[in-house]
């Protein structure tokens, strides 16, 4: 049994804890917040017996084999990179890093101490991804992808209001693309590997975050996948994948909540894969198989690595900078 401690006492923290628990394989010993209680009320749903409000001392016990960091963005680094070096193994929610160098330390750190680093991104391991991801060659030669994630934001209207939420706040690196433009992106990464060129078109609000943004990846062979992303308006648009014999749908990509095939000239055929209602089961279970047999150097790696070297270069044709970018690694 991996004995786990959480970073970070939101809504995301309790799911995963609910599916670390669903997996069989993990059990929470550790909660750490900036305040003892703070961690404790978390702490009152589930059987826990210690708490910390020292990340350092957290990360020297022996008390946990693994930790989930789910705080904000910008402090994904530097937390992995302590534990890390501490010879936990580390799950931490997308995004791994505020950009390409941070992603490269962490990957390096992991592999020195020989320890799992594991990033977030659940879609990749969703049934209905992989069977989509299976289905490809149904398709015939691939020619376009328009991979869509546009959602009005809760805290846009605090935005508008004056206020500086971290949703919209580069102190956090934070934005549509490093938040839910992250899951079309990496998960053209994790569908096609790694685009011969990007191109990127943003706008900015008056924070400096973008509020929403296109993105077209270019791959050999003619094939290209578009991104939209928004944060400041909806869309009720599926995903979908073309060939020159089909097209592929998704409903929610981040979800995959639904998962069709429609053959060139045929009908729609249903290919949705039942899923288990908490979504984050397939990334817990996943981080503990990865765990168990000691699976350093895993393919995710190079998909994180790859996804942030994207999104730095997205960043830097839009003119996103987070204060992130300028502290070493």
């Amino acid at each position: 049994m991996i004995r786990f401690a959480v970073v970070g006492t939101n809504w995301i923290t309790q799911r995963f804890i609910d599916a670390a628990h669903e997996s069989g394989k993990m059990k929470l010993t550790a909660i750490y917040s900036r305040t003892l209680e703070g961690a404790k009320k978390l702490g009152e749903d589930y059987p826990v017996d210690h708490y910390f409000d020292s990340l350092e001392e957290m990360a020297a016990s022996d008390l946990i084999d693994a930790v989930y960091i789910a705080s904000p963005n910008s402090l994904h680094c530097p937390q992995s990179l302590l534990f890390l070096s501490h010879k936990k193994h580390v799950i931490c929610e997308k995004p791994l890093a505020s950009n390409l160098t941070q992603a490269e330390s962490l990957i390096s750190c992991a592999k020195e101490n020989n320890v799992v680093l594991f990033e977030a991104f659940k879609t990749a391991y969703l049934p209905n991804f992989l069977h989509m991801k299976g289905a490809l060659s149904r398709i015939g030669t691939l020619r376009k992808a328009i991979l869509n994630y546009c959602q009005y934001s809760s805290r846009y209207p605090r935005y508008l209001a004056g206020e500086n939420p971290n949703t919209f706040n580069p102190a956090f690196s934070n934005g549509s693309i490093m938040d839910i433009g992250y899951y079309c992106l990496a998960s053209a990464i994790s569908l096609f590997g790694e685009p011969e060129s990007v191109t990127a078109t943003a706008v900015l609000l008056e924070s400096g975050v973008d509020g929403q943004g296109t993105v077209i990846l270019s791959y050999a062979d003619d094939f290209e996948v578009v991104i939209n992303h928004s944060k400041i308006s909806d869309s009720l648009l599926p995903s979908e994948i073309q060939g020159e014999e089909g097209t592929l749908q998704m409903e929610k990509l981040s979800e995959c909540q639904t998962l069709s095939l429609t053959p060139r000239g045929g009908q729609k055929l249903d290919l949705t894969q039942p899923q288990h209602i908490n979504t984050m089961l397939y990334e817990a279970e996943t981080f503990a198989i990865l765990v168990d047999n000691q699976f350093v150097a895993h393919p995710g790696l190079e998909v994180s690595r790859i996804t942030a070297k994207v999104l730095t270069e997205i960043r830097r044709q839009t003119g996103v900078v987070f204060p992130a970018d300028h502290q070493p690694a």
